[in-house]
């Protein structure tokens, strides 16, 4: 699959062809699912939590004796029917991670890789170089090379790319 090779302007410069075994590969939707929800299981922080009737401070203490005073028992004045008491069947924190496998990995981002070349979504960039790391310049490069779509922008570690990486980062619909 031939792809072209714009500059930052949009124009084009040249042609390159994509890995077939990358961007050609067999497309299985059930497993782009999977890791979908692995990435967004990821992403939940899982930090919710209130406090139950022996989390909460006091309530050691019976309030009044068991017999003879007339009103209902009570052990504690903590429990979820007082004022101030703990919940029942709270929510606590916990991790929401999901595991797959490496290989399975691998397929699913080969597989959406494969998907977006079929939609002619990628973009290869001769040089992404910007000048000064501001915001307003790479949007507008941006801006001009996908339009108002996100991109994802995929920059080779050999190189230093500091000035992109932090022009980028207020960008809402980017990512490095």
């Amino acid at each position: 699959m031939e792809v072209d090779v714009v500059n930052m302007e949009g124009k084009k410069v040249s042609t390159v062809e994509l890995p077939a075994s990358i961007f050609e590969a067999p497309i299985s939707i059930d497993l782009m699912h999977q890791a979908f929800v692995r990435q967004m299981a990821n992403a939940h922080l899982g930090t919710h939590e209130t406090k139950t009737k022996s989390d909460t401070s006091g309530g050691g203490r019976k309030p009044w004796r068991q017999k003879g005073t007339g009103r209902a028992r009570q052990g504690s004045t903590r429990s979820a029917n007082w004022k101030g008491g703990g919940k029942i069947h709270t929510p606590h924190m916990r991790s929401y991670a999901l595991t797959m496998p490496r290989k399975m990995r691998q397929s699913a981002l080969r597989a959406a890789l494969s998907v977006k070349a079929a939609e002619e979504c990628i973009v290869v960039v001769d040089e992404l170089k910007v000048l000064e790391p501001k915001t307003r310049l790479m949007a507008g490069a941006l801006s001009t090379l996908v339009g108002n779509s996100s991109a994802l922008l995929l920059i080779p570690a050999t190189e230093s790319y500091e000035a992109v990486v932090r022009s980028t980062s207020n960008i809402p619909d980017a990512k490095v």
